[in-house]
């Protein structure tokens, strides 16, 4: 197995594997999911609600029992986009590859227990991406202004850290312009920084500390405000469970969703210089606590509960770059990609090729440009 193709395989197997964790305690408080799954979370558990049918009927998903939520559908989607166009993405590649896919292509829904389009299973601040660019035919490059502010589009970024890997710039740059069709502010930010600290962590001999210099140089305003006041509190702890509180009271002060995350406030997810969304600094502190380490950089994202599976699929994301194949527990993995009915490594395979395609590409692009500018020098 080639670096590249373990790093892809560690990141988006591992990014899946943290959302069908987290999504057993998603929304959820710590103190909450202690008490539901008497003690802390350690692996795969049942829903948060036994009755998860109808206990939230807006939201009727079997979550838990290792089923992969809509993180890792939309991830596989941006991978068969990437696929199809074999090249960088931008703004317009996600109205003409990305929405198709999630309004024309089946594909199995594990907490539907279903087939069906990646359409069904999407929250409103993603299907806004259907409605402003099937049916309202918004310029791309503008189309995410109006909607939420939340994780959305920072959710499935790990593929651009992998075409990008080792280029943090090249993978912020590509996530800000192809993200545009689908946020604003700082959720988009974040989802620039978290593709940035993915390819950070996709280059060879890279460590925790090149992930977080990464991300606090190419983040901006709340965001970057966000990732360097957890960081500093995560460097004073080793244990995820110590570490759950003093995280969350370091990101509360840039988080606009508050303390009750299932009741947010009239500015919760409006869009601001001054906030970021709690989800990737979290993940990037509870992989500064765990030292890299896998297991215990997503389990701590999983007990933090409140957005746990999208928390959990960053940190996974990022340990698994840095690991590979193996930092990945086997035993999480194959009873997830069993649960899901999904094949988590073919995505990261196709990845890896088709990163390999790009790169030769800018190879070729950027021989041509230094010739270009090697006649104009003379």
């Amino acid at each position: 197995m080639s670096l590249l193709l373990d790093t892809s395989v560690g990141a988006l197997v591992g990014a899946a594997v943290g959302d069908a964790l987290g999504g057993a305690t998603e929304t959820a408080l710590p103190e909450q999911i202690r008490a539901r799954f008497g003690g802390w979370v350690e692996g795969i558990v049942p829903p948060y609600h036994a009755d998860w049918a109808t206990a939230r009927p807006l939201a009727p998903y079997h979550k838990g029992d290792g089923h992969i939520t809509d993180d890792t559908l939309m991830t596989h989607a941006l991978v068969r986009a990437y696929a199809a166009k074999r090249d960088h993405l931008d703004a317009f590649d996600v109205a003409e590859l990305l929405v198709p896919d999630l309004i024309e292509r089946v594909v199995h829904i594990p907490d539907l227990e279903r087939d069906g389009v990646t359409f069904h299973r999407l929250a409103a601040a993603e299907r806004w991406l259907v409605t402003r660019l099937h049916h309202a035919h918004a310029d791309p490059r503008e189309a995410g202004v109006g909607n939420i502010v939340n994780c959305g589009a920072a959710m499935y970024m790990a593929p651009v850290g992998i075409v990008n890997a080792g280029d943090p710039a090249g993978a912020h740059a590509e996530a800000i312009e192809l993200t545009g069709a689908h946020q604003h502010s700082y959720g988009r930010e974040a989802a620039a920084v978290f593709a940035a600290a993915v390819a950070a962590a996709a280059t060879p001999g890279a460590g925790v500390e090149d992930v977080v210099a990464a991300a606090l140089d190419l983040a901006r305003d709340g965001t970057r405000a966000a990732v360097d006041a957890v960081v500093k509190e995560a460097r004073g702890h080793d244990d995820w469970r110590a570490a759950i509180p003093a995280l969350r009271a370091a990101v509360a002060p840039f988080d606009t969703v508050g303390e009750d995350y299932r009741n947010p406030g009239l500015g919760a997810r409006r869009p601001s210089r001054l906030h970021a969304i709690e989800e990737l600094p979290v993940a990037i502190g509870m992989l500064v606590v765990a030292g890299g380490e896998f297991r215990p950089a997503v389990l701590g994202a999983v007990n933090y509960g409140r957005d746990a599976d999208s928390t959990a699929t960053m940190a996974g994301a990022i340990a698994g770059a840095l690991g590979g194949a193996d930092a990945v527990p086997a035993d999480w993995s194959s009873a997830v990609a069993t649960a899901s009915k999904t094949d988590l490594v073919a995505p990261a395979a196709e990845l890896a090729r088709v990163a390999t395609e790009i790169f030769e590409r800018d190879q070729a692009r950027f021989a041509r440009r230094a010739e270009r500018f090697a006649e104009l020098s003379r």
